[in-house]
């Protein structure tokens, strides 16, 4: 199933400066291995050593944060996008 990936700009490096990619997966996982398939070095950026979604990466199915779903294991229905967002921090 294809769906959509939002790219955010310090990414951009492993998509060659694409903002919107195409992955294939039927799970946020499978859409994740068919990313780093096709843009090598970017799953690293997205998960932790142990496979899990790094602390200050949040990452969206449609409108859903997957880890208040079944984590990678989140359904990726044909035509859905995917949203990688890394947090900002800061402050006065």
């Amino acid at each position: 199933m294809s769906v959509s990936v939002r790219v955010p700009t310090i990414l951009r490096t492993y998509t060659k400066d694409a903002a919107e990619v195409t992955a294939e997966g039927s799970t946020l996982r499978e859409v994740l291995d068919d990313l780093e398939a096709n843009h090598p070095g970017i799953r690293a950026r997205i998960l932790d050593d142990q496979g899990k979604i790094r602390r200050f990466v949040n990452v969206y199915v449609g409108d859903e944060d997957v880890r208040f779903a079944e984590g990678l294991d989140t359904a990726t229905p044909a035509g859905s996008q995917v949203s990688v967002i890394p947090a900002v921090a800061g402050g006065c």
